[in-house]
Formats: structure tokens, C-alpha cells, sequence
């Protein structure tokens, strides 16, 4: 089975277990409109790359695990997109929970989404230690000091150091998405740790860069937040050009931090090709 083919078999399988009998139907629509269709699951995909490197002894704990970060991650995107955080309109392509649903069934989705991430990881994983690591490396991703929770909260501090901020925003998912996928397949997850620090980081900064490069119809949700909301932006400190220079340095870092495993080979061969989708096409008339 391909690994998309996993990732939305799993993410189908929680989120019918979230909107199960019993559930309120627009609650239960709004939490199926959040993860459905799907976006690029990048940090599910990643969740099971390592996995596959590490050799995916145990495929329902992976896969239960990428489909965690995946709900943590499109509960973030819901909170996001709030009135009181981003006021955004369109993400993916299509109305925002809270447009589509109303805020009060926005904030809870988000909620609900956040909690069954745990339940889901709770359901699937059977070896009691391994599950005890996968909450926690969840849980350190969710929360503060340096969970998306944090990462929210920076936007509402005067002073937002952008390693900080970025670290905690989008770093946190990455981070755990390279640590659960080696720890459902029983490695040492701390050795994962800087790949998604450093994934995160090319992340953000490409980001950062398709805010200022790209338009609204092109990233499907709206561009220039940064700058309205006075937020840090890498683009922004460092120049297009820096911020471009930057964005090859951590990738380069990325793939050369993949520690030794069964897959590595094939695993950096993986790294290189889908970080160089982290570029916005506009990247290529810009000089270094």
C-alpha cells in the first residue's frame, strides 16, 4: 500500500471514530470538513518515512501515530484560522471551519480534534511502553513550552522572537512527526529529533517566503499576514535572497542529520526530492 493510501485510511478510520453514533451531526461535519480532502500531509508522510527507514516492524503503530499529527496538525489550521487569531477566510482552497460552521463549532472541532489525536494513538498502539512514548512525544508537540500551543501564544506576546515562534508554530509537528515515526518502529526517537527541527525550520522559512512571493489563488488561504499582523517572517529579516539561502542551508542540514538506519539511503533520497518542493516556483529569478 502507498503511503498516501495509509495516511487517508488512517485519518478516515479516527475521524469516523470521532463522528460516530451518538455524535452531534454538524460537530460531527464540521471534524470530517477540517481533515477532509486532504492537504499535502507532509508530517504524516514524514511520520511514516522514518518509520519505513527504521524498518516498520510495527505499521498499525505508525500509522496511528501519523494520523495523530495529522489531527493535531488540522486542528491547529481550524484554531488559526479563528476570528480572534487570523480572521482567515479560506484555507485549502475552500471556506475556514468557522466560516463554513460558525466559531462556536470551529473552537470545538479544533478541541475535539486535539483530544482524539490521544484517542486515536490510544486505540491502535498495543505494546504499553511504546504508547506511553508516542503520547508523550504527541503531548511535547501539542503544549508548552514548545508545542503549536506555544507557538499560538507567541502571537500574542509584544516582542516574537522568530527562531522561538517558529521552533514552537511549526517546528513542534515536524519534530514529532520524524521522533513517533522512529519510536512506533522501536528506535531511539531523540536521534530523529534534528531532522524535524531542521524540516520544520525549511518549512517555515519556505512559508514565509510563498507569503511574500505567492497569491491568494496560488496557496489557497490569504498572503501577507505577516506583515498586517506584524509577525515574524524570515523573508522579511533576512531578504528573499537570504531567506532563500537560508532555506538550502537547512535542507542540506536535514538530509545530512538522518541517522543510520536500515532505509537511510533511500530516506535521503526521499528528504531531497520532497524538500525541494518546499521552494516557491518564484524562488527561481531570485538570485542568492
Amino acid at each position: 500500500m502507498q503511503t498516501a493510501e495509509r495516511i487517508e485510511q488512517a485519518l478516515e478510520r479516527a475521524v469516523a471514530s470521532a463522528c460516530g453514533p451518538g455524535a452531534p451531526p454538524r460537530l460531527a461535519a464540521a471534524l470530517d470538513y477540517a481533515v477532509f480532502p486532504a492537504g499535502h500531509r507532509i508530517r504524516p508522510q514524514l511520520c511514516l518515512a522514518v518509520a519505513q527507514a527504521c524498518g516498520d516492524p510495527d505499521p498499525v503503530s505508525a500509522e496511528a501515530a501519523a494520523a495523530a499529527i495529522e489531527l493535531l496538525h488540522c486542528a491547529s489550521l481550524v484554531h488559526d484560522d479563528l476570528p480572534c487569531f487570523d480572521d482567515a477566510d479560506l484555507r485549502r482552497g475552500k471556506a475556514s471551519v468557522h466560516v463554513q460552521y460558525g466559531e462556536p463549532l470551529a473552537v470545538l472541532s479544533g478541541d475535539a480534534l486535539i483530544v482524539h489525536a490521544f484517542a486515536t494513538l490510544g486505540a491502535a498502539v498495543a505494546d504499553p511502553v511504546r504508547m506511553a512514548t508516542l503520547i508523550r512525544i504527541v503531548a511535547e508537540a501539542v503544549g508548552s513550552p514548545h508545542g503549536i500551543v506555544a507557538g499560538q501564544a507567541w502571537e500574542c506576546e509584544v516582542a516574537v522572537p522568530l527562531s522561538d515562534y517558529q521552533r514552537a508554530k511549526t517546528g513542534a509537528l515536524f519534530v514529532a512527526a520524524t521522533r513517533a515515526g522512529a519510536a512506533a518502529a522501536g528506535h531511539d526517537p531523540e536521534l530523529w529529533r534534528t531532522l524535524g527541527e531542521k524540516l520544520g525550520e525549511a518549512y517555515q522559512v519556505a512559508d514565509d517566503l510563498r507569503d511574500v512571493l505567492c497569491d491568494e489563488d496560488e496557496l489557497g488561504k490569504p498572503i501577507g499576514q505577516d506583515a498586517v499582523r506584524l509577525r515574524p517572517n524570515a523573508a522579511a529579516e533576512l531578504g528573499v535572497a537570504g531567506a532563500k539561502a537560508h532555506l538550502e542551508e537547512l535542507m542540506k542540514a536535514a538530509v545530512g542529520s538522518i541517522p543510520e538506519c536500515p532505509g537511510a539511503g533511500e530516506l535521503r533520497i526521499l528528504i531531497k526530492a520532497q524538500t525541494g518542493l518546499f521552494f516557491p516556483k518564484q524562488l527561481a529569478r531570485v538570485a542568492a
